[in-house]
């Protein structure tokens, strides 16, 4: 509820200040305060299942293989967060058996990962809660407005 209302404010009003802030600047907090909100957002939808955003990411990446094995190095490159330390994430995954690790056969230096059965019911247990938190963070844009934003995000980010 709490971030609902954060949503709807103006962002001098959560900065608590009263200076007009140049556009480049507003820009900027308001695309950091935004991110900010949607992440704790899917945080609170998450926990619960006691995994994070970045966790959760590394299972969709490993169900996008249908079966197939990934490295690490393959998880990282795919990782929306570049800072995550894959390693880490991957062996939190091990522990709650929702991944596995497999020494290759053909090539022993090579590591695999593969998704397990419950890594791949329990994505589809949050699959259909995360699209409605999506839904419900963008409620308030229309069609147009989205395309029109992901249009400018993409061509502030390129």
């Amino acid at each position: 509820m709490y971030i609902q209302l954060l949503y709807m404010k103006e962002l001098k009003s959560i900065l608590k200040t009263k200076a007009e802030l140049p556009l480049s600047k507003k820009t900027v907090l308001n695309i950091t305060v935004s991110s900010i909100l949607i992440k704790d957002e899917v945080t609170g939808v998450l926990k619960p299942f006691d995994i994070s955003i970045e966790q959760f990411n590394v299972l969709r990446i490993l169900r996008g293989q249908n079966g197939n094995p990934l490295n690490l190095q393959d998880i990282q490159e795919r990782m929306i967060s570049k800072m995550s330390n894959t390693t880490r994430l991957v062996d939190k995954l091990i522990s709650k058996d929702l991944v596995e690790r497999h020494i290759c056969e053909k090539n022993r230096r090579k590591v695999e990962i593969f998704i397990t059965d419950k890594g791949l019911k329990m994505l589809t247990i949050i699959d259909p809660i995360i699209e409605k938190t999506e839904d419900d963070i963008t409620a308030r844009l229309s069609q147009t407005e989205l395309e029109q934003l992901n249009f400018l995000l993409t061509k502030l980010r390129t």
